[in-house]
């Protein structure tokens, strides 16, 4: 609101408030993507699955977690660390004029997104095999 206000009223446009809306939100979708699994909020074909016995649900779930969360998880780390690696060694900014000069900060928080997504596999397999 503050970028359309800034532009349109007072004919300034603010490049780095308009990166940083974009950073807060991928940041809440990173950070969002393990609350979204752990609640059973996540998109689910689910045209077998919902009528299914309970021991089926739970061997799919368990199935998904170890054979398709988990190998994900490895994956989005594994080609993340070169990536922010890469962006702190240039300690790397903005390319757009005004941009904000921290983007290898911002790009740190890919690693959020495994991370939750691990706990909340963590907590997945907990709650079915308890």
């Amino acid at each position: 609101m503050i970028v359309v206000i800034s532009r349109y009223f007072f004919g300034m446009g603010r490049v780095d408030i308009q990166e940083l809306a974009l950073y807060a939100h991928a940041l809440i979708f990173l950070g969002c993507a393990g609350w979204a699994y752990s609640s059973d909020e996540h998109v689910r074909v689910d045209i077998f699955y919902r009528s299914a016995s309970l021991q089926y649900q739970k061997f799919v779930n368990t199935f998904g977690v170890i054979f398709l969360l988990a190998p994900m998880i490895g994956v989005i780390t594994y080609y993340s660390i070169d990536f922010i690696s890469a962006s702190w060694s240039v300690q790397e900014v903005s390319t757009e004029p005004g941009g904000l000069s921290t983007v290898f900060i911002q790009k740190s928080f890919i690693l959020l997104l495994p991370f939750v997504l691990g706990v909340a596999g963590i907590k997945e397999l907990y709650r079915l095999w308890k």
